[in-house]
């Protein structure tokens, strides 16, 4: 019962004049970095033409539709994102295909920047060629400490490679007269399109599909839509000879659907209806759906290698040959349904699980399923969930309109009141724990996949399923937003705890390349508990001190040419940690100043970023009194002894600089005139951080210190902290499992939920000043500027950059193409305030 439920649907408000109405062929595709592409036409009643629309969201702002007229003159038939989720190809029926990639890196606006055709020849099926990365999740492994044992790479070659062995990008297509289609992108963007037939007897092509080998072949499968004819395989090889691209095709074996050989259903199921690789980098298995009007049966396929019986008559002759068994390769069935509804969409898995009988068992015995089914959706609002190699059923959802018949009288009058609604095109996320689905009127529908497939399992069970996908995630750079869904408040601070546990147990080396994914991770989980929501301020000024201590220590350049083998950041570091005076001055002594010399202009655009280093020091030596407090913000950072060491770190540099130029030193509210605020803070800093540098061997900030920071309001003003807006994305209205209904193109009137209300203190209300979260700079009560803000964390920043330093353009460059949590940049309206 709870293997699958609605999480939200989002549907086209009706106009008058022009309404958007499902294309025929409805397609849709799903990116790894959950941004949903599909097709509608725009219909205008007046002028009677249709436009064919591209629309794109992203799965938790999914009423912020970015919607483009597609530019193609046909329907759209195929769509398709690359391996890193930020370029999208679409196809057309008239042989055009184009590639869309994000202007200025936002989510939400896509422009069309190259594209290749076959002229008036229809699309039928569309592929990026394969970059050689594979990856192989091993649920076997899922308890193994070493993420490259649970994940490891899997030998695969791309299908074409440049000098040097770094892999061309570009795609393939194959068209309904069957040709197939090469267009390579040079890293010069120039576009290399060749197209070869098929085979040289060129046969109509109703459905194809295109799967990649481990050796850098591609593989093509082919059906004229006849039951009766054979499902054909070409391997399509790619070259690139004197700069032009060169493509070689050979005939593999073919197969007969076995529905057309069975006697009982000999001229049942007429028409091929689906055909798919069970993934792109399998070739050897492939899934046939046959229908006829009313219902369909789907067939799972594999290719393998068989021994050819000699006769006698050879082994006499040639004693060799009865040594060897001749190897041929031939397609055999797996497995087939039984008698279904007729099949409208399918959807496979993106999860690269392993399938060796041992991970089969631990998945079975663990009921840890993803990437183990796919999914089919029927014409009468159903949808099951089947077994991916038996095609065994495990988890069913019953549309609106499919809710299970009573008896004969109820079926019949289901079938005479007209068409159902039922999903015309589906895709999983790439975990499988969620799945997209857009039906016969538009609207788009988000069910919740669970990784039981509606087991019960026990706490413990339900967060290793959770946190092994998470792992996966924070490995590959995939975004999470599809395990978010089926996070409940009470899981929170346990799956925290264990992703901290699980990171610490990797090298160095891992840790270093993971360390802000891994807290932008924590701080999307404590966004689904109230009692961790004051956390997620924590972690975002987190990753916001790890990205400024960076960007500030890279401006720092050695003195002489002969370079130490230290860079005077790395030297930095390590003076501030053997030298743990108390008193600022002492440590500076240690330092070469000469390093720390810049360009007056370069101190001075710094201030902003200056400031907020100096503000928050300031912020969580005040609130240092009252630690006892969990619900504030900046309480974890007490006791984290490697950011007061950043702090202090910059805090020494700052300091520095303030002799070069006295203005870019943060600028504090003093009550007496000759007080040196930093070398205070920097004292009582030092003290906190001592006692908690070493985390085996934390101690309890003494009463001295406390009084001493007690006093800091009656010597400083202490600064209001602009933390992040606690974000309004649908997921934390997602938990208790009601439906959420929506309309593209109007943000809902979210009802805040308990958790953020709670928080509402800290962040800033409407009518307010605005800030840039990113630059620390004052937007006012109604910016003028067009701004950006996150898709995941809501951190908001101009579009364009004020400031023309290149110390100012380093730091824009970390968070120009994602935020510093990693999520996507959408254009806000201007009205945003």
């Amino acid at each position: 019962g709870g293997a699958m439920d609605l999480a939200y649907v989002c549907e086209w408000e009706k106009k008058p004049k022009s309404n958007h109405c499902p294309s025929v062929p409805l397609v849709c595709a799903w990116s790894c970095r959950n941004l949903v592409a599909f097709t509608t036409d725009l219909k205008n009643e007046e002028e009677k033409d249709l436009t064919h629309m591209v629309h794109i969201i992203d799965t938790e702002h999914p009423w912020d539709v970015y919607s483009v007229n597609s530019g193609h003159a046909e329907v759209i038939t195929c769509l398709e994102w690359d391996q890193s989720g930020s370029r999208l190809l679409s196809a057309d029926a008239d042989g055009h295909i184009k590639c869309w990639s994000m202007t200025d890196h936002l989510a939400n606006s896509w422009e069309n920047t190259v594209g290749s055709m076959v002229e008036g020849d229809p699309v039928v099926a569309l592929s990026w060629l394969h970059n050689g990365v594979k990856l192989a999740l091993h649920v076997e492994k899922s308890g193994a400490s070493n993420f490259g044992e649970k994940f490891s790479r899997v030998k695969f070659s791309p299908s074409l490679t440049l000098f040097g062995g770094k892999p061309m990008e570009g795609w393939i297509a194959v068209t309904i007269s069957g040709l197939v289609t090469v267009s390579l992108l040079k890293p010069n963007g120039q576009v290399l399109t060749s197209t070869e037939s098929l085979c040289r007897l060129r046969c109509r092509v109703a459905l194809a599909d295109v799967a990649f080998t481990g050796g850098g072949n591609i593989v093509v499968a082919t059906s004229d839509g006849s039951s009766t004819s054979p499902v054909q395989f070409y391997k399509v090889c790619v070259s690139v000879v004197n700069e032009k691209c060169k493509i070689d095709t050979e005939i593999l074996p073919s197969l007969f659907m076995r529905c057309t050989t069975d006697p009982a259903r000999k001229d049942k199921y007429p028409a091929i209806t689906h055909l798919k690789f069970l993934a792109r980098d399998m070739s050897e298995q492939v899934l046939l759906c046959a229908s006829n009007q009313n219902s369909s049966i789907v067939e799972c396929w594999s290719l393998r290698k068989e021994g050819l019986p000699v006769n006698n008559i050879f082994q006499q002759i040639s004693p060799v040959v009865g040594d060897k068994q001749p190897m041929i390769l031939k397609w055999r069935i797996l497995s087939a349904t039984n008698d279904l509804d007729r099949v409208s969409a399918v959807a496979l898995p993106k999860l690269p699980i392993s399938l060796t009988n041992t991970d089969l068992k631990v998945a079975n015995d663990t009921k840890f399923f993803p990437g183990l089914g796919l999914a089919l959706a029927f014409h009468d609002g159903s949808v099951h969930i089947v077994h991916r190699l038996s095609l065994q059923m495990m988890a069913v959802f019953y549309g609106s309109s499919s809710q299970r018949p009573v008896d004969e009288q109820t079926i019949k009058r289901q079938r005479t009141a007209g068409p159902l609604v039922h999903f015309k095109a589906m895709q999983l996320s790439w975990t499988s724990l969620a799945l997209a689905g857009i039906d016969s009127h538009g609207k788009l529908s988000m069910l919740r996949i669970s990784p039981s497939m509606g087991h019960v399992l026990d706490m413990n069970m339900s967060l290793r399923h959770l946190l092994f996908l998470l792992e996966y995630c924070m490995v590959t750079g995939y975004d999470w937003w599809d395990i978010l869904l089926h996070v409940q408040p009470n899981m929170v601070q346990n799956l925290v705890e264990k992703l901290h546990e699980e990171y610490m147990r990797q090298n160095a080396a891992l840790q270093q390349v993971l360390s802000t994914r891994i807290v932008a991770m924590k701080a999307s989980l404590c966004k689904l508990s109230s009692s961790t929501i004051a956390r997620v301020c924590d972690y975002h000024a987190k990753l916001f001190l790890i990205a400024i201590s960076c960007t500030l220590k890279s401006l720092l350049r050695p003195h002489f040419l002969n370079t130490p083998d230290k860079s005077p950041g790395d030297r930095l570091t390590e003076i501030c940690s053997k030298i743990t005076d108390i008193d600022i001055d002492k440590v500076m002594i240690n330092l070469k100043t000469e390093e720390f010399v810049l360009e007056m202009t370069t101190l001075q655009s710094l201030q902003q970023l200056i400031q907020w280093v100096g503000d928050f020091v300031l912020y969580l030596l005040a609130s240092l009194p009252n630690q006892g407090s969990p619900v504030r913000p900046g309480h974890s950072f007490l006791r984290d002894g490697a950011s007061l060491g950043m702090f202090r770190e910059l805090m020494v540099v700052i300091r520095i600089w303030g002799l070069l130029k006295p203005s870019c030193l943060p600028v504090y509210t003093a009550t007496s005139d000759t007080q040196d605020s930093m070398s205070l803070l920097f004292r009582l800093l030092t003290k906190l951080w001592l006692c908690c540098r070493e985390e085996n061997h934390m101690t309890e900030p003494d009463d001295t210190l406390i009084d001493e920071c007690c006093l800091l309001p009656s010597q400083l003003l202490i600064p209001n902290i602009d933390w992040l807006p606690i974000n309004d994305g649908i997921i934390s209205k997602l938990q208790n499992k009601q439906l959420v209904r929506l309309q593209f193109g109007k943000a809902p009137g979210l009802v805040g939920h308990t958790v953020s209300s709670q928080f509402d203190a800290f962040v800033r209300a409407p009518g307010q000043p605005k800030i840039d979260h990113l630059r620390r700079l004052h937007l006012g009560a109604y910016p003028t500027e067009e701004c950006k803000s996150c898709t995941r964390c809501g951190c908001v920043t101009m579009l364009k950059s004020p400031n023309k330093v290149t110390a100012v353009k380093q730091w824009e460059q970390r968070w120009i193409k994602n935020c510093l949590c990693g999520g996507l940049w959408r254009r806000m309206p201007l009205s945003y305030s």
